[in-house]
């Protein structure tokens, strides 16, 4: 009764504020500015579209929290972090690839596209559609597999159970690691919610923020896992359709797919794949082949993202995952494609006086906000499909905020406090710290995600290379190199954790050959420790090696 008391508190709170945004929002006019309801004969009936479509979002994403949360997928840890195990293939496809695009998908690829053409996007987009079709191919069966012989149900868990870690030192050291790249992750999905209502509404950017990191807070801590992988195969299909809409609708304000393709060949290298398009020097840069090994590099993320290796873990039966990966794959590729011509569309756009004319990436991640600013105009059955086009902006924002804030939650209360400190809990009580642990990272992503003016690719960026450095790595090696050992899980951990920090922010600077993404060189080296200490250090015991090979091929 306690619980469910709780439950109903939450749906009120997160109800009730989203109802008094958007009230404001509607209301108050003063407080907009750059957005549409400012002008003075705007159509009442557009604006009640858009509210309408987001706000019925929101709240039937908070409902699904609510649902889950009396079915009961919160009272276990089991249930909490893995959903008991019961996905079927097209929520385990749908969810992993919603949660990994996140805004970065709606926002950040056709901003790159518009500003630079088709080069750094394209190869981008190439790069994480082997990765994804790579990930589900060798790591998903075999994990999903392994996870259950070693009774693991997070990531850390699997890392520490894999290699016999009694001291849970691997447990402790990669929860700890999800903790610091999952932040800024979290901070940049926080920020495209700001940066929508912000853009479209001419609301504050701050007090935009923080109301959508209340809804995904409240559905995330009331149903867990399955609350969360129910959310995400809805915003997944929201997403669909919102890049099917404004891909129409955008070649239409553009003057016509003529005009499109017109503009873009207009502009120096922009449909090439071996040249960037400088919109400053209005010429072309060549994209070297060290450039697009560097770009590729962004697929090898994918064998280290915990809220993506979760997704395998949770599946029903194994022999689903090969569904799982023939949806998952075409998604990503066509969802990936799509974006991308957005981004050209938006250029086209801005030729013709349609949208603004944008300079810099944190101006061109809003095309498909300006887009549907225009599409609001309309009357209100065109403004409601407006609406679920920015409910597709949230969509891809939420669907990997509340995996990513789950996954934390996990690595800090199941792991840190339970496991590595020996902290005694009861089910409530572990329960209860994983929530106000989903609650504490909320906030410190919120003043990470303070400046409005930061751009969601860079953010983006530096947390996939963290993650694809610290795990990709070792889960690779964890699967299929039975030599590898417990130092050298550790080695390579903490080197590609480290390298990426390194390169980033001292070695990339110099320019030139150094220029690289610093997934690639932290990946690459993360690789050499695990092979290298593991082969200088002790054998793993033939209890490991009897593990292993009953795993089979």
């Amino acid at each position: 009764m306690y619980i469910y008391f709780i439950n109903v508190q939450y749906l009120f709170y997160t109800s009730f504020c989203i109802v008094v945004y958007f009230y404001v929002c509607y209301n108050r006019p003063q407080y907009l500015r750059n957005g549409f309801m400012r002008r003075k004969k705007i159509m009442i009936s557009g604006q009640a579209g858009i509210l309408a479509a987001i706000v019925i979002y929101l709240l039937a994403m908070v409902y699904v929290g609510f649902y889950f949360s009396k079915k009961g997928s919160g009272d276990s840890a089991d249930d909490f972090y893995l959903g008991g195990r019961k996905l079927g293939p097209f929520v385990t496809a749908m969810s992993a690839e919603a949660s990994d695009m996140s805004s970065w998908l709606l926002m950040g690829l056709p901003g790159v596209a518009y500003l630079t053409g088709i080069a750094d996007a394209g190869w981008t987009a190439i790069g994480l559609g082997i990765g994804t079709y790579l990930n589900w191919l060798i790591v998903a069966q075999r994990l999903r597999r392994y996870s259950i012989i070693c009774n693991a149900i997070t990531i850390p868990d699997f890392f520490s159970r894999r290699f016999k870690d009694d001291k849970n030192i691997l447990m402790c050291i990669s929860a700890i690691i999800i903790l610091i790249f999952f932040i800024p992750y979290t901070a940049s999905g926080f920020k495209a919610i700001g940066t929508l209502f912000s853009s479209l509404f001419g609301t504050d950017y701050h007090i935009a923020m923080i109301i959508g990191a209340v809804v995904i807070v409240g559905y995330t801590v009331m149903g867990g896992f399955m609350a969360v992988s129910t959310t995400d195969l809805i915003q997944s299909v929201v997403m669909s359709i919102s890049l099917v809409v404004i891909v129409f609708y955008g070649i239409h304000m553009a003057g016509g797919w003529n005009e499109v393709v017109n503009n873009a060949t207009s502009l120096a290298g922009y449909l090439s794949m071996t040249q960037l398009h400088d919109r400053a020097a209005a010429s072309a840069a060549p994209y070297s082949l060290l450039s697009i090994i560097s770009t590729l590099a962004w697929g090898l993320g994918y064998f280290g993202m915990p809220h993506i290796l979760l997704r395998f873990m949770a599946i029903e039966e194994e022999k689903k995952l090969v569904l799982s990966r023939r949806i998952a794959t075409v998604w990503v590729l066509i969802s990936m494609c799509v974006a991308i011509l957005i981004g050209i569309i938006g250029y086209g756009a801005s030729v013709a006086g349609s949208i603004p004319m944008f300079t810099t990436s944190s101006q061109s991640e809003t095309v498909i906000i300006q887009f549907a600013h225009l599409l609001g105009q309309n009357g209100f059955l065109l403004s409601l499909i407006a609406g679920v086009v920015l409910a597709g902006i949230l969509a891809c924002t939420m669907s990997t905020a509340d995996s990513q804030l789950l996954t934390a939650a996990s690595g800090v209360s199941q792991n840190l406090l339970q496991d590595f400190l020996k902290i005694k809990m009861s089910s409530a009580a572990s329960m209860n710290a994983a929530r106000f642990t989903v609650m504490g990272i909320a906030i410190v992503a919120v003043f990470l995600a303070w400046n409005p003016d930061s751009s969601v690719f860079t953010i983006v960026s530096f947390a996939w290379a963290g993650f694809g450095a610290s795990f990709g790595p070792l889960v690779l090696f964890a699967l299929f190199w039975r030599r590898t050992n417990m130092q050298g899980a550790l080695a390579g951990m903490l080197t590609g954790g480290i390298m990426v920090f390194v390169w980033k922010y001292l070695v990339r600077p110099l320019g030139g050959n150094f220029n690289i993404y610093e997934l690639l060189p932290a990946f690459i080296l993360s690789c050499l420790a695990i092979i290298i200490v593991s082969l200088l250090t002790k054998e793993p015991s033939k209890e490991i090696y009897d593990e292993f090979d009953s795993l089979g091929k």
